[in-house]
Parts: C-alpha cells; sequence; structure tokens
C-alpha cells in the first residue's frame, strides 16, 4: 500500500512538473513571437529611414531637387485627387463653433470618408431590383389579367411609396457601423478633461452640464455660503 502511494505521489509530481514546463514552453514561444514581430518592425523602420538619408545624400552630391524627382513618380490624376483632398480637408478643418447645424454638417462630412459606398453590392442590389421588376411587369401584362403595377425604378423610393424597412444589413456592415460608434466614444473618453483618478465627493449633481455649473457657483460663492453649508449640516440652521 505503501508502495502504490509512493508511486502515486511520484506520477503526481511529474505530472505537476510536465504542466509547468508546457506553460514555461508556452510563454517562451509568445515572448519569442512578440520579440521578433517587434525586431521586424524595428527593422523595416530603420531600412526606410536609411533608404530616405540615402536619397538624400545622393541628391546633395548631384544637385538633384529630391522634392521634384519625387513628384515625377504621380500622374496628373493622383495630382489631382491630392488637390482635391486638401480642398475638402481646408474646408472642413475647425474653423471655431459657429451653431450646431453647421457643427452636425461637418461631423456628417467627415463620417462619409469613413463609410466608403459598396459600389459592387450596389449594383448586384440594383440589377436585382429591375429584373425582379421586369418580371412582375410581364406576369401581369397578360390579356384580361389585372397585375401589379411595378415601378422599374423601384430602388429609388420616395414619399409616395409603400415599400420600406426591408433592407437587411450584411454582418460586416453592422461591424462596420459598430467599429465606429466605438472609436467616436473612445475619442471623446480622450478628449474629455476628467481625470479617472478624480476624487468627486459627495454626489450633488445630476448631469455634467450641472455638474460644471456647480463648480462655476463654487468658485464664485463658495467662501460665501460656507458657514449656511455647515450649519446645515450639522443641523443647527435653525
Amino acid at each position: 500500500m505503501e508502495d502504490r502511494m509512493a508511486k502515486m505521489k511520484q506520477l503526481r509530481q511529474r505530472m505537476s512538473e510536465s504542466a509547468r514546463a508546457n506553460r514555461q514552453d508556452v510563454i517562451a514561444e509568445l515572448n519569442t513571437q512578440r520579440a521578433s514581430a517587434r525586431t521586424l518592425a524595428r527593422l523595416e523602420r530603420k531600412r526606410a529611414q536609411a533608404e530616405a538619408m540615402g536619397e538624400k545624400e545622393r541628391a546633395t552630391e548631384t544637385g538633384e531637387d529630391l522634392e521634384r524627382s519625387k513628384n515625377w513618380e504621380y500622374s496628373i490624376e493622383d495630382n489631382e485627387r491630392w488637390d482635391k483632398k486638401q480642398a475638402r480637408k481646408a474646408r472642413r478643418a475647425d474653423q471655431g463653433f459657429t451653431d450646431y447645424d453647421d457643427l452636425a454638417r461637418r461631423k456628417y462630412k467627415k463620417d462619409l470618408d469613413d463609410f466608403k459606398p459598396d459600389l459592387l453590392a450596389y449594383k448586384k442590389q440594383r440589377d436585382g431590383e429591375q429584373s425582379t421588376s421586369s418580371a412582375l411587369a410581364a406576369s401581369g401584362s397578360g390579356a384580361g389579367e389585372v397585375g401589379p403595377v411595378i415601378d422599374p425604378n423601384g430602388l429609388y423610393r420616395d414619399a409616395n411609396s409603400f415599400v420600406y424597412a426591408d433592407h437587411k444589413p450584411t454582418e460586416d456592415q453592422i461591424d462596420r457601423v459598430i467599429g465606429k460608434l466605438n472609436s467616436d466614444l473612445d475619442k471623446r473618453q480622450k478628449r474629455s478633461r476628467k481625470r479617472a483618478d478624480e476624487d468627486e465627493g459627495d454626489i450633488t449633481w445630476i448631469n455634467e452640464k450641472n455638474r460644471q455649473f456647480n463648480r462655476k457657483l463654487q468658485r464664485y460663492y463658495d467662501d460665501v455660503t460656507r458657514e449656511t453649508r455647515e450649519n446645515f449640516e450639522r443641523g443647527t440652521a435653525l
């Protein structure tokens, strides 16, 4: 019996050592992968810097205008796209607050750049609508039959259309919208001046606007109303 217990204890010890060694190997492999990825990124960055410095030195030795030679690599279409992009960026630049309508318009225009239209999906949907409309119109055009009148351009609906809410977005489209909302939320939180370790003390506000208003009141009237507030807290105001 004692021999069996000793053998069982020895087996358990071996299992524990094997599991510990496996964990160490997994951790070492993960660290190696992270280190290799960082090393590759660093080497790629150094290679790009070395190439840029080499081009600059060669241009200095030959007296060549480096900026002008780089511009020869771009076509007229590339140059026009770049000019349009810069002009659009200048129009949408933050020039201070004017009104909420202008702020919403600029935000909408900026969000359109993130949501690129899927022209292939649009063409597929348009072709499907046109084929369905043609089939229904043909089925209702028989002699003595009264079929539904279908607009051949049913893809473009107006206020008089009775068909609505039949679009089902794909999973990729839903994920893209969720990602955009999360990105906006992260940007909003990063812009906030509130610190995570800020001691709020007693909660005397109902929302962020009310909290800011209370702080303004405290800056101007805290010294005047301190004694009255302390009396209220002690219950000796009356």
